[in-house]
């Protein structure tokens, strides 16, 4: 039999953009010296490929002959994991979960194999990093395990194609992306054409036969899925693994759900026995917060539906340097240097000739724009070496004149500072008038930064 002849294509690796021969910048997704050279297989289409499928010629079908009901989610037996995927599994879906080595990613979807297995649903687990034994060690950590989830190591797309035709499982892990590769495609396991070219293979698989698939994918240094951008448009959803391996914490995100809401986030405890959920993350994330300490506040964030309480924390001091040191840890920098210069303009303090450190306790990573009133009174708080009440909550968008914009979903946070035991809960003026009276706790409606900050000195 004549073998397949191959050529060499120049694509990009954040968009796959295809190219002839390399170019400097991707005239699609204009980044510069992101185009890779691989060797394509020209092979015709359906000649031995392991995309062709047996099945009948498929119809078109009326929108109102397809039916919906609640029952076509899958549920994983995990709340957090629930939330994120936006009320659970789709059958049919692809998900891409991603976050850093030993992040928990596997421990978490062994966790989800047991439930479903639980459940009733037929789990197949592939692995083609671990072998058997190494699997069923972990398994023996987390828990016990019923005979619904089944095991394979095999990294060859073409046997698991066969695999997954014959067995028609409900949900299929894969572990992971990079380590699969596919025989008529040129390329090493992990490379970017075998990466996209695999995605492809097990998207087609999970469409045609109806099976949930989960891939786990390894990220770059830049915090980034590894291979082309393009993986992550193909699939249906991406949820991001987040939290400092060395803390107990962990932090599921979605960043993107065709099937739900992409600002959802789950918390996760690691423990011996593995994950568990952490149902009240503002009480755990405020455990630990310092009595009567300057450059410390409360503030509300919303991820999602759910508000998070945290605390912010400031220390300003003078500098010993030229030019003063600024440095954030879970805030926005460039946020953080526009804040101080708002308040060295409007309120007169000579920040300039100060340090000056924030940092969102917890580990959360915080982009909303809810949590400046709360980071400039830390700041304030800080400089003037004056405590804010330990009660006291503030959010708010702080503009460059100084006022204090409206934020959206105030009842909501206001409901979550009453049920946490706050007193006093400082928030825009605009935002006032669609907060009723909350029994234990004061609304302060206030209109400019200024406002804020003469709570400090009272």
């Amino acid at each position: 039999m004549a073998k397949a002849k191959s050529k060499t294509v120049f694509f990009c690796k954040e968009c796959g953009y295809e190219s002839a021969k390399w170019m400097g910048q991707c005239p699609a997704c204009k980044t510069w010296n992101t185009f890779v050279e691989h060797e394509v297989s020209t092979a015709a289409p359906g000649k031995g490929g392991i995309l062709r499928e047996h099945h009948e010629t498929a119809e078109p079908k009326a929108l109102s002959e397809i039916s919906l009901s609640e029952e076509d989610r899958l549920c994983t037996g995990i709340g957090e994991l629930d939330r994120v995927l936006g009320g659970g599994i789709v059958p049919g879906s692809m998900i891409l979960v991603g976050g850093d080595p030993g992040i928990g990613k596997s421990t978490l979807l062994l966790q989800a194999c047991r439930e479903l297995s639980a459940r009733g649903q037929a789990v197949l687990y592939i692995s083609g990093e671990e072998s058997l034994k190494q699997i069923r060690m972990r398994a023996d950590r987390i828990g016990q395990f019923g005979d619904g989830i089944r095991l394979l190591c095999e990294t060859n797309l073409t046997e698991i194609g066969s695999i997954l035709k014959k067995e028609k499982p409900d949900v299929v892990i894969i572990d992971s992306i990079q380590t699969m590769y596919n025989e008529d495609v040129a390329g090493t396991p992990g490379s970017v054409s075998q990466v996209r070219e695999s995605t492809a293979v097990l998207l087609q698989l999970s469409k045609s036969l109806g099976i949930s698939i989960f891939i786990v994918g390894h990220v770059t240094k830049e915090g980034t899925v590894a291979g082309p951008r393009i993986l992550e448009h193909m699939v249906d959803t991406v949820l991001y693994f987040e939290g400092d391996r060395h803390a107990s914490y962990r932090i599921l995100r979605g960043v993107k759900n065709r099937f739900g809401s992409t600002n959802e986030i789950g918390v996760f405890e690691m423990r011996g026995e593995g994950l568990q959920e952490v149902p009240n993350p503002s009480e755990y994330l405020l455990n630990d917060r310092p009595k009567d300490a300057s450059g410390t506040v409360t503030a509300c964030t919303m991820e999602g539906t759910r508000p998070l309480l945290l605390e912010v924390q400031a220390l300003v001091c003078q500098t010993s340097f030229g030019l003063p040191r600024r440095q954030t840890s879970g805030a926005d920098l460039n946020r953080i240097n526009l804040l101080m210069a708002v308040l060295e303009k409007r309120l007169g303090l000579h920040l300039g000739s100060c340090d000056a450190y924030v940092n969102i306790a917890g580990g959360m990573r915080i982009v909303e724009p809810a949590v400046d009133l709360a980071i400039a009174m830390a700041i304030v708080s800080s400089f003037l070496n004056l405590p804010v009440n330990d009660k006291l909550l503030a959010f708010g968008e702080v503009g460059l004149s100084g006022e204090v914009r409206g934020v959206n979903m105030v009842e909501q946070r206001v409901n979550e500072a009453a049920k946490l035991g706050y007193e006093i809960c400082v928030l825009p003026k605009s935002n006032a008038a669609r907060v009723g009276k909350v029994k234990g706790l004061k609304i302060i409606a206030v209109e400019s930064v200024r406002d804020a900050i003469a709570l400090i000195k009272k």
